[in-house]
C-alpha cells in the first residue's frame, strides 16, 4: 500500500460529504485529493487524479454512480466503497463481489468498518485484482455488458454483434474489429472498450490487443516464456507474459 491512502468524496448532498471529510480527516493513514458534487465531476476527478479508494453515492441526478464507474477507463478504476440510501440496489451483490457498500444512515463505526476493509484490500490485494472485483461489482449492477456495436461507414451504420467478434486490434484513439474476413474501424480506445466487454467472453492479452476466448485455438510457447494466441483462422497474436497467468485462471489452465 502507498504511504497514504489517496480517497476521493462523490455525493451530491454536502452534508454527507463533509461528515465524511471529517471522518477521513481524522485518519493520518489518508489522503483526502478532492470532493465531487455529482457524477461529471467525479468522472473528471477519477481520470485526473487516480484516486486509490472512492467513496461514491450511488444516487445522483443525471449522472449517477454506476454511470460514473463506466465511464472509467479498467486501467484508473479505483476502490470503491458505495454509499446508498436504498437496499433494493443488490446489497448481496456487494458482498459476492467482496466491495463494501454504506447503507444511509450508517454509524461512524460502519463507516471505520468500510475503511478498515479499503485499507485491508489496498494492503494484500495487486492493483489488478481491485480492478477486477469492481469492474465484476458493475457488470452485476447493471448486466449492460455490449451485446452489438454500430459501426459507421461510407454510406451505412452496420450492427455488429459483440459474439462474432474475433479480435479487437488497437490503433490510437481507434479500435480494429476483426470480424471473419471482415474487419472495421471504431473510434473507442481499446481500454473503454475492454470495461464493456463480458470478460468471461473477451481477454486482453496484450496492451494493444483483446481476443474473444472462444476463438482461440491453441497457445504456442513463444521466446522468453511468451506465447502465441492461435485463433480457429490461423491468426497468430502475442500474449504478454503480465497476461499470461490472468488468462490461465480464467480458462482453468495451468500456464
Amino acid at each position: 500500500m502507498k504511504e497514504k491512502i489517496r480517497a476521493l468524496i462523490v455525493d451530491d448532498e454536502q452534508r454527507v460529504r463533509r461528515r465524511v471529510r471529517k471522518l477521513l480527516d481524522a485518519d493520518p493513514e489518508v489522503e483526502l485529493v478532492g470532493e465531487c458534487a455529482d457524477g461529471r465531476a467525479a468522472i473528471a476527478a477519477i481520470q485526473a487524479h487516480s484516486p486509490d479508494l472512492v467513496f461514491l453515492d450511488v444516487e445522483m441526478p443525471r449522472i449517477d454512480g454506476f454511470d460514473v464507474l463506466a465511464q472509467i477507463a479498467p486501467g484508473q478504476m479505483p476502490l470503491v466503497v458505495f454509499v446508498t440510501a436504498h437496499g433494493q440496489y443488490a446489497v448481496r451483490a456487494f458482498e459476492v463481489h467482496a466491495v463494501d457498500y454504506l447503507l444511509k444512515p450508517y454509524t461512524d463505526a460502519r463507516f471505520q468498518e468500510a475503511l478498515r476493509q479499503a485499507k485491508h484490500r489496498l494492503q494484500t490485494e495487486h492493483d489488478d485484482e481491485t480492478k477486477a472485483r469492481t469492474l465484476a461489482l458493475l457488470a452485476a449492477l447493471r448486466n449492460d455488458y455490449l451485446e452489438r456495436l454500430i459501426v459507421k461507414t461510407n454510406d451505412a451504420a452496420l450492427f455488429i454483434k459483440v459474439a462474432t467478434i474475433d479480435w479487437i486490434e488497437a490503433q490510437d484513439k481507434y479500435v480494429r474489429l476483426h470480424v471473419g474476413r471482415e474487419a472495421y474501424l471504431l473510434r473507442e480506445t481499446i481500454s473503454n472498450l475492454e470495461g464493456r466487454l463480458d470478460p468471461k467472453r473477451f481477454h486482453r492479452i496484450h496492451r494493444s490487443a483483446i481476443v474473444n476466448i472462444d476463438r482461440i485455438q491453441k497457445l504456442e510457447t513463444w521466446f522468453h516464456h511468451e506465447y502465441q494466441v492461435v485463433l480457429r483462422d490461423g491468426t497468430k497474436l502475442t500474449m504478454s507474459r503480465s497476461q499470461r497467468k490472468r488468462l490461465g485462471e480464467k480458462l482453468g489452465w495451468e500456464l
